[in-house]
């Protein structure tokens, strides 16, 4: 496995998700705005259906970054579907259940891609090594619950000692209560914050948020 991530000198191994190990169906998206239109029967072009999406999934995204807290998945919703004119008093949790129920049945039909190159073989690499991995993961759309899904159908959720999600501990990275839930949750209570290793794609969230916190970290920038 040719890879600059250093398996011997650390001894934990956190992994962001998106953009990190997957990426998105090539279709999925293109098939989530479809959905979004048909279920809520929006009255608007499904271009400025798309581009209403985009704009929100960024934009909550950049508040759970800059805030540190979680804008939770039916909040994205209602902020889109406001901004498209849907009466919102027309709809409750449950409607909004069965809509994320179709989603997901979407997201796992049209599965991520992983980019990651020979994932199996470097998790298989650092678990003969007696080292341990978690998934620590910023949501907006796509909840905690899912991820767990695709990974246990990836054969990726064996390798995986504990999940973190923001829409489960209601805050994002780069908060450092998100890396505080890493540490707590290593068996090896001992373990020096510098032998933990945080990998991901973004300079904030994932680097620097790790690096602040005393973790190791290390920027991965895939050719995507």
């Amino acid at each position: 496995m040719k890879t600059d991530i250093d398996i011997q000198n650390h001894d934990h191994f956190s992994f962001d998700l998106w953009l990190t190990l997957i990426k998105s169906h090539p279709e999925f998206k293109t098939k989530r705005v479809e959905l979004f239109s048909s279920f809520f029967d929006v009255k608007k072009p499904i271009e400025e259906v798309a581009k209403t999406v985009k704009y929100y999934d960024d934009l909550c995204n950049s508040i759970n970054e800059v805030i540190g807290g979680n804008v939770d998945t039916f909040e994205i919703y209602l902020l889109i579907l406001g901004s498209l004119n849907i009466d919102l008093k027309q709809l409750n949790k449950d409607v909004l259940n069965e809509f994320y129920q179709k989603s997901e049945d979407l997201f796992l039909e049209y599965k991520p891609v992983v980019i990651f190159k020979e994932l199996h073989h470097f998790f298989d690499e650092i678990k003969n090594q007696g080292k341990t991995i978690n998934i620590l993961s910023n949501t907006g759309f796509i909840k905690g619950t899912t991820m767990r899904k695709f990974l246990i159908e990836e054969n990726l959720d064996q390798y995986i000692d504990f999940h973190i999600y923001s829409d489960e501990i209601k805050c994002s990275k780069p908060n450092p209560f998100v890396f505080q839930e890493v540490k707590n949750q290593i068996k090896n209570k001992n373990l020096q914050l510098e032998k933990i290793l945080h990998i991901g794609d973004n300079p904030i969230a994932d680097y620097k948020g790790a690096k602040d916190f005393g973790f190791s970290a290390h920027l991965l920038k895939h050719k995507i």
